[in-house]
């Protein structure tokens, strides 16, 4: 490595992008404060082992015993509790981000010249998911549009390989709560990032590959052939059933105004509901109809059922939608967040010794030899169904998350819970299908298998063989780059669901030619890196001379330390002792070695 001057100050050691993530974990070993581990212990992606540090249940006497019953009823109970509060201010963000993004979604919808190219199509599906925070909503709006014959099947493919992509941002967003603590971080945003990695992955090859041979759209259409669709009934939704209570107070939107904008059938009207039915009332608790906030007055007797005015937090408000969405968007990270460190802190309480050690072995457990590879299998049916229960795959990611960041599930065995989540949502929405209008079951089942059989193609190729399994390495290397720069996490977030298919879809916009002739630029160069890299690695003689290290190149074009300190100059964030450097709860600079170059 070459020496680079700095004006009198101690150098630093700077890291190649080809032991980046070496160095990283020889950094990373003794960081994990609490609880507290085994000797020996310093891979920081193996589970911590929890040590016992309480009196056994023999030695306690009765009044221990009891007060120690209703400590363990009460985190209980606060456990459940942040969960289910957690749970709502989700559906609430999403809404916040509807209220926020509804009408730009439906205009991108609109231009149906851009939807032909398939570039445009998935950028588009992924930036609306993004917007809206609902994969349900997205894929509505593709069935609507393909079923008033303003999208082609064909066209719709790649936008739903977008939604597939937009909606994992919310574990990524979920990841960021558990940023205070290194190796929670580690293995929360490995968590999430794994399962981007899986989908944008998976549309790396399915995307060339539909656009030459229209694989998914004749998969589709063959599975429907022999079919006769006869209408069915709404699979119940049993998450909304709990939540619905509470998450109906404060806002309740009308969805069809999004589908309306994008089929040109929209007005101008709020997002927000201010008529509701009867039966939505009743969820209220005001089944009766006729209240002192309800007033019949205004009753259409003509309709097939009563139109009372919703009973929610803006029901009457003269507020724009955007405006309401700001309020909400505020609320809702902030009783994410708070759910979330609640959840995080209570985990760490429960889950101590026997009873920490009895969940780790039950969830990561594996079948006995020669049946252990059935072990991931049986997480992907234990996902799918787990989806399909709670109606919700964004519910169900955000929720392993924090429970891979405190150390009861590892990556490796919540990888497949999120390929089975994939498969669990789209059997949700293959349901949701058949309980369509006649008019749109037809175009509304075929986006639903389009949906599944791509899902099903990316478990085909990057988990069915072990060594195809490449989203688990690179997300142990985020985890690992995240963890030593914590604004990598908010770096990989702008970049992948806004920054990057915002430049696709200007690209997109200037024609197929300057897409083509951009994109794979920087597609070969991206390629022709990590080529060099691995020779870099495994075969060294096969490269020049020249190639066989990164440094004659500029620092700051294969280091994150220049980066790194230009970050952290920036950022308001106090700079600290090496003492404080190290404590967790320090809120300030974590790495004591660059620490020394920010000091004077």
């Amino acid at each position: 490595m070459p020496n680079f001057p700095t004006g009198g100050q101690v150098p630093h050691p700077t890291l190649d992008t080809v032991d980046l993530v070496d160095q990283s974990l020889r950094n990373a070993g003794n960081t994990y404060p609490a609880p507290v581990l085994e000797e020996g212990d310093t891979d920081p992606w193996a589970l911590p082992q929890l040590k016992d540090t309480g009196q056994s249940w023999k030695e306690l006497s009765v009044v221990s015993r009891l007060r120690q019953v209703v400590t363990s009823l009460l985190q209980a109970c606060g456990l459940l509790g942040s969960l289910y509060f957690f749970i709502c201010s989700l559906d609430t963000l999403s809404s916040a981000f509807q209220l926020l993004g509804s009408k730009v979604a439906g205009d991108i919808f609109k231009d149906n010249v851009v939807l032909s190219n398939p570039v445009a199509g998935l950028v588009i599906g992924v930036l609306v998911t993004v917007l809206v925070q609902s994969s349900s909503t997205s894929s509505s709006i593709v069935v609507s549009m393909v079923a008033s014959k303003l999208l082609t099947v064909q066209a719709s493919v790649p936008v739903i390989m977008g939604v597939n992509v937009g909606t994992s941002i919310t574990s990524t967003l979920v990841s960021m709560a558990q940023s205070g603590e290194r190796n929670e971080f580690r293995r929360a945003f490995s968590g999430s990032a794994v399962h981007g990695i899986f989908n944008w992955l998976t549309v790396l090859i399915l995307l060339p590959l539909e656009s030459v041979a229209a694989v998914l759209e004749r998969l589709s259409e063959l599975a429907l052939g022999p079919a006769r669709l006869q209408p069915q009934v709404q699979a119940p939704d049993i998450l909304k059933v709990l939540t619905q209570p509470l998450t109906h107070l404060i806002v309740q939107l009308d969805t069809s105004v999004i589908v309306g904008s994008a089929t040109g059938q929209a007005t101008n009207g709020s997002l927000i509901k201010r008529w509701c039915s009867a039966g939505e009332q009743a969820i209220q608790g005001n089944s009766s109809g006729c209240g002192a906030f309800s007033p019949c007055a205004d009753r259409n007797s003509s309709a097939a059922e009563d139109r009372l005015r919703c009973r929610h937090l803006f029901a009457g408000t003269a507020l724009t939608d955007a405006a309401v969405g700001c309020i909400l968007l505020a609320g809702s990270l902030l009783v994410l967040c708070t759910c979330l460190v609640l959840i995080v802190k209570l985990l760490n309480s429960v889950l101590r010794g026997r009873v920490a050690q009895a969940v780790r072995t039950v969830v990561n457990a594996d079948f006995p030899f020669p049946f252990g590879w059935l072990s991931g299998y049986l997480a992907i049916l234990v996902g799918a169904g787990l989806t399909f229960v709670l109606q919700s795959s964004s519910v169900f990611t955000a929720a392993i998350v924090p429970l891979m960041g405190v150390g009861v599930i590892s990556l490796e065995r919540a990888y497949p819970l999120f390929l089975g989540s994939n498969i669990g949502t789209t059997t949700t929405a293959l349901l949701a299908a058949l309980a369509s209008p006649a008019d749109m079951m037809l175009s509304a089942v075929q986006v639903a298998l389009i949906h599944f059989f791509f899902n099903l193609a990316g478990i085909l190729l990057w988990y069915l063989v072990p060594a195809m399994r490449l989203p688990i390495p690179l997300a142990k290397r985020f985890g690992d780059l995240t963890a030593r720069y914590r604004w990598v996490a908010i770096a990989y977030l702008l970049l992948s669901f806004l920054l990057l298919p915002l430049a696709a879809f200007g690209l997109s916009l200037a024609g197929g030619v300057v897409l083509a002739s951009v994109g794979g630029s920087l597609v070969g160069l991206v390629l022709l890196v990590v080529l060099i890299n691995v020779l870099q690695r495994h075969r060294p003689a096969w490269l020049p001379r020249r190639l066989r290290s990164w440094a004659w190149l500029p620092l700051w074009l294969h280091s994150l330390e220049p980066w790194d300190r230009l970050v952290m100059r920036c950022c308001p964030c106090r700079v600290c002792s090496p003492a404080e450097a190290t404590d967790k709860d320090a809120h300030c600079y974590e790495n004591p070695e660059v620490l020394a170059s920010h000091q004077l």
